[in-house]
């Protein structure tokens, strides 16, 4: 298995860990937003779209007119990247975030797979706002399995907080 192919298969894991736990929260249960947390299920997804398209798409290849008449993201860029999740209760209707994650996040494994190895490590494209870990292609989809997996867990604990704990289909042992 070569780089590109181990990038692909990370983040597929990581994208396919995050919409395995959204969908297990209903979508009416997405602006819940526990004290101990501070945070719901919205903006955390609202904040991946965001990033998959900043980390993995953005400056990997630049700006993708495809994501950008399908998903809002100077909007989203004001509600889910550095705004408090206060801000954005009852700004995205849950169900459409749901489907723009899967769309970004189709098109950030789709870009992963048309690199070349030797693409890995080329700078960045370059964006109005310098990327705060990576200065090399391999190193922004590094960070975005990274990311994505912290945030994957906050969600975890949201869904434990607000819905129950999630079943990972795990036998108990007798």
């Amino acid at each position: 298995m070569n780089s590109v192919e181990l990038l692909t298969q990370q983040t597929a894991d990581a994208y396919q860990w995050t919409n395995k736990l959204v969908t297990s929260i209903p979508y009416d249960h997405w602006e819940d937003m526990p004290q101990v947390i501070d945070s719901t299920v919205s903006w955390q997804v609202g904040h991946l779209i965001m990033s998959f398209y900043y980390h993995s798409i953005m400056t990997i290849v630049g700006h993708q007119m495809d994501i950008i008449t399908k998903v809002p993201l100077q909007p989203y860029n004001e509600l889910f990247t550095s705004a408090e999740p206060e801000k954005a209760l009852g700004k995205a209707d849950p169900k459409e975030l749901h489907q723009q994650l899967r769309l970004v996040g189709d098109k950030s494994i789709e870009i992963i797979q048309s690199l070349s190895v030797e693409d890995l490590d080329s700078p960045l494209e370059p964006t109005p706002t310098p990327h705060p870990i990576a200065k090399t292609k391999l190193e922004a989809l590094d960070w975005n399995i990274k990311h994505t997996m912290w945030h994957c867990g906050q969600i975890g604990l949201l869904k434990r907080v607000i819905h129950g704990r999630f079943d990972f289909g795990l036998q108990k042992q007798n």
